[in-house]
């Protein structure tokens, strides 16, 4: 008896379990039929404001991590006090990298042994005055910077261009949803749900930090030579808006 009544009691749960489950799946297809999602994308483009450089410098081979540290932390004073001297500020001058690495010859007969030690350190600046960025990059591979690169703009304060491109996103979309709904024959409802993804495209010139020769400052005659010109163009601030609309 009591075995009879655990298994009615098993079934009873099984087919409780199976009436909520296709409850479930009817309930969800019915919202998905009246639903009607649609995407539109808009597009603002500004002129950057902020300069982001990476510079920096390696040394040669040194005979004792000493040395080479000892180099390093000379020529990086005088590439940061350069930097300083052209207005850019302590808070926007960051040490980004680091490294005392110990380099090794390698041969059949002897195996590895060890050459020396190399020290190659690296400070990323944010340069709000861009009319001087050919003037760092001058001025500090005058003091002895080898290494100068990832330069990319971006744009301080986003939010009015981000506001601006979300309206437009917000339009189209509209527009479009309309356009659809008198093509396809239906009549569309509120707008239920909304989502938002934001893309922020910025102008980047990358030198993959490939070492530059200490004398790039200076011309034939030792006279000092003009920054590189470096264009800033526009950044692309994008936002796509996709609309959910209810369906009647």
């Amino acid at each position: 008896m009591k075995k009879t009544n655990f298994i009615l009691a098993i079934l009873l749960i099984l087919a409780v379990t199976a009436v909520i489950i296709t409850a479930l799946i009817i309930t969800n297809k019915v919202n998905n039929q009246d639903r009607f999602s649609v995407t539109g994308s808009g597009t603002v483009y500004a002129k950057a404001d902020i300069a982001n450089l990476t510079v920096g410098f390696t040394t040669g081979i040194k005979t004792t991590a000493a040395e080479a540290t000892q180099e390093n932390t000379k020529k990086m004073n005088r590439v940061i006090s350069a930097i300083k001297d052209l207005g850019v500020e302590e808070k926007d001058i960051k040490t980004t990298d680091y490294r005392l690495n110990p380099i090794y010859d390698w041969t059949d007969k002897t195996g590895r042994t060890l050459k020396g030690y190399e020290v190659s350190q690296n400070v990323t600046l944010k340069i709000r005055d861009l009319d001087k960025i050919g003037d760092i990059i001058a001025k500090t591979t005058e003091q002895g910077a080898n290494q100068i690169g990832n330069v990319s703009f971006t744009i301080d304060d986003e939010y009015e261009l981000k506001n601006q491109a979300r309206e437009l996103a917000i339009e189209k979309a509209k527009e479009k949803a309309e356009k659809i709904a008198i093509e396809a024959g239906i009549k569309l409802g509120r707008v239920k749900n909304v989502y938002e993804n934001f893309n922020s495209a910025m102008p980047m010139m990358d030198y993959s930090n490939a070492k530059l020769e200490s004398s790039i400052g200076f011309g034939l005659g030792g006279e000092v030579m003009a920054g590189p010109s470096i264009e800033t163009g526009q950044n692309e601030i994008k936002v796509e808006v996709t609309l959910i609309y209810a369906v009647k």
